[in-house]
């Protein structure tokens, strides 16, 4: 039987340069750890913005540390309120995806490119991938146990690198979709 893995609601984010952080926040502004995430050094931050689209806005989190290229990472249904056509993208291939305005408390950054929906994916550690007989970048299926939407997943893309921790990542979409609540696992499937 496959090892089973932690599944996350990853809800809508974005990570930010530290240029347009200072842009945001102002000169001298640094990133608020207030809570630590599954994947090693990363973290939410208490900073947040206005992600401003043509037909709407809403609120989101910054997840740090700083990048170098500022994404934002959002849901299909999230895409529709912001008015923006976002493809489905792996984190970090934002060439030619939607952009969108950026509020913060001292300033906005106009976004040419740069919003996404995240494409499902699992974070293995080298060990975890040869457990599950996978490699970087193998496009699984993984089924999802929850009490009263069980699903599988397929287009789960596998990503590997000695800096993860397992756990597979959703966008509310998504895990609404499967009924994810609480601690919820999964297993990669053979279809």
């Amino acid at each position: 039987m496959a090892k089973k893995f932690i599944v996350e609601t990853s809800a809508r984010h974005l990570h930010v340069t530290k240029e347009d952080l200072a842009t945001l926040f102002g000169a001298d502004a640094k990133l608020t750890n207030k809570k630590d995430l599954s994947q090693p050094g990363q973290f939410a931050c208490a900073e947040k913005v206005t992600i401003v689209g043509p037909k709407g806005q809403f609120n989101a989190s910054i997840l740090g540390p700083e990048r170098n290229a500022t994404q934002v990472e959002i849901s299909a249904s999230d895409a529709r309120t912001l008015g923006v056509t976002a493809p489905i993208r792996e984190s970090g291939d934002v060439a030619g995806s939607a952009g969108c305005k950026l509020v913060g408390p001292c300033g906005e950054v106009e976004l040419k490119e740069g919003v996404i929906i995240a494409k499902r994916h699992i974070h293995f550690t080298p060990a975890d991938a040869a457990e599950q007989d996978v490699k970087d970048k193998d496009i699984v299926w993984v089924r999802v146990d929850t009490p009263e939407r069980k699903l599988i997943f397929g287009d789960v893309v596998v990503r590997v690198s000695d800096k993860f921790a397992a756990a597979m990542h959703l966008d509310t979409d998504e895990a609404n979709a499967a009924g994810c609540s609480g601690e919820v696992y999964g297993e990669i499937v053979k279809l």
